[in-house]
């Protein structure tokens, strides 16, 4: 999976197609990742020592990675992730720019 904690994704398939969100949890065994503010569902919470009210609660459910794709907030678009070399070492890049991703630092030898 080439997607981490932190990337701007946005939902290509599903009841929430279009909307974009911020990566919170990535579950690799399963496949899926978990988006800030996509796929709510509600929760009914028992009552415990931790929360002697309990209630119900909203919050995110798992997508599967397969929907998402990462978003470009510069060209504001999804754009499929590659990987290149720069300065010797193994980094994300956009396919259609050719850019990379992520911060490169200098390796201490």
């Amino acid at each position: 999976m080439k997607l981490r904690v932190g990337d701007t994704v946005q939902v290509i398939a599903g009841s929430d197609k279009g909307k974009t969100g911020e990566v919170i949890q990535i579950l690799r065994k399963e496949n899926k990742v978990i988006v800030e503010g996509v796929n709510m569902v509600t929760k009914h919470i028992k009552p415990s020592q931790a929360d002697p009210e309990g209630g119900i609660v909203t919050r995110e459910a798992p997508i599967h990675a397969s929907n998402v794709a990462y978003y470009d907030s510069k060209a504001k678009e999804t754009v499929k992730i590659g990987y290149g070399i720069e300065n010797e070492q193994k980094v994300r890049i956009n396919k259609k720019t050719g850019k990379a991703l992520d911060k490169t630092t200098k390796k201490k030898k």
